[in-house]
């Protein structure tokens, strides 16, 4: 297994604050596939995000956050 690292950016379709952060997550080596990273981060990070954001008054489902993968590399640290 190789850990890997990507930085990205999640937007919500109607809170106006959009979240930059970085994802660490294990595959075996090989390509990325950036559609199973993507969701591991709305359901793992950003659904998080936005619901600490949004407070207790809104609700805040997964269908509403896009991300946006900015880079993926092996994690070395």
């Amino acid at each position: 297994m190789t850990i890997y690292i990507a930085t990205y950016k999640a937007k919500h379709k109607i809170i106006q604050i959009e979240e930059h952060s970085c994802f660490t997550w294990k595959q075996e080596s090989g390509e990325v596939d950036v559609e199973m990273v993507k969701g591991k981060i709305v359901r793992e990070s950003s659904v998080h995000f936005f619901r600490l954001v949004a407070g207790t008054n809104y609700v805040v489902d997964l269908n509403d956050i896009t991300v946006e993968i900015l880079k993926t590399e092996p994690f070395k640290g």
